[in-house]
């Protein structure tokens, strides 16, 4: 019995021992396991924290680069102006504004000269079908442009008693109309001249920015960029504004010629219109 009783607690010593041992074993096997997570989750904190605190470092150091401002046409083309040739620059100026004078004046001229044909011809036709000629010369004085000073010219003759037949009549039409025309396109040969000098400026100075680029080569003996580079830039500003000055004088020249086109044809209705009234009146020898 006791060896019975001895046996059993043997057992029960060595089973508790081995549950222990492999008890021992498990907490061990996971430990690892548990340490290498905290290890992971604690490098992982102090990496960001790491990076957190290079970033803050960083941000502070970036700048912001500032926006420069584009230049305007208008700021783009003074500084343009000033750092081409003086001379040749100003003589392209001097042929500009020459040439804008002589296009304002033809376009201030041209607008004065224009009136409403239709309406005033009628009136001309209504008092010289009353008999009222020296009232309609009158009007004419009273009214600009190149169409009242045909009609002015030929309601002379008519009022007159050796110039009132159709043939002379007609012919004075055609002499007034010939100097009013002559009127019209006066100054606009200067226009043109101004339209042909600008570009020729702009090559002139061209052809002396390149001679001496070259002269800089001769001195330095040397053909790098550096040394013709002003040359060469001083030549294609000066042939860039010699085109432009001519193009803007280009634009009014033209417009100008259209006014003048638009008056010449008013004048030619006025004086068919004109003839016939005379024609009309008894005062006119057939």
């Amino acid at each position: 019995m006791k060896k019975y009783f001895a046996f059993v607690a043997m057992v029960a010593a060595f089973t508790f021992g081995m549950t222990n041992s492999v008890m021992a074993q498990d907490e061990a096997a996971e430990a690892p396991e548990t340490e290498q997570v905290d290890s992971a989750a604690v490098d992982s904190v102090a990496a960001d924290s790491v990076a957190a605190d290079s970033v803050a470092e960083a941000a502070p150091e970036e700048t912001v680069a500032p926006v420069e401002e584009e230049e305007g046409l208008h700021k783009t083309l003074k500084t343009k102006f000033i750092e081409g040739d003086a001379g040749f620059m100003s003589l392209v100026a001097i042929a500009l504004v020459l040439g804008l004078a002589f296009c304002i004046e033809r376009v201030i001229y041209l607008t004065l000269a224009q009136v409403n044909t239709q309406k005033f011809m009628k009136a001309i036709s209504d008092k010289v079908a009353a008999g009222k000629v020296e009232e309609a010369i009158a009007y004419c004085e009273g009214t600009r442009g190149p169409v009242a000073q045909i009609s002015k010219k030929a309601l002379t003759a008519l009022n007159s008693t050796d110039q009132n037949d159709i043939a002379t009549i007609e012919r004075t039409i055609n002499i007034e109309a010939e100097v009013q025309g002559a009127y019209l396109e006066e100054n606009c040969s200067w226009i043109t001249l101004f339209i042909a000098m600008a570009p020729s400026l702009g090559f002139l100075g061209t052809v002396i920015g390149m001679v001496q680029a070259f002269d800089d080569i001769e001195r330095a003996g040397d053909i790098s960029p550096t040394v013709v580079a002003g040359g060469m830039k001083v030549a294609l500003i000066t042939t860039i504004f010699g085109i432009i000055v001519a193009l803007v004088l280009q634009v009014f020249y033209n417009y100008i010629l259209s006014r003048v086109e638009a008056l010449n044809s008013n004048m030619e209705e006025a004086a068919m219109s004109l003839l016939d009234t005379c024609v009309k009146s008894p005062k006119c020898q057939k």
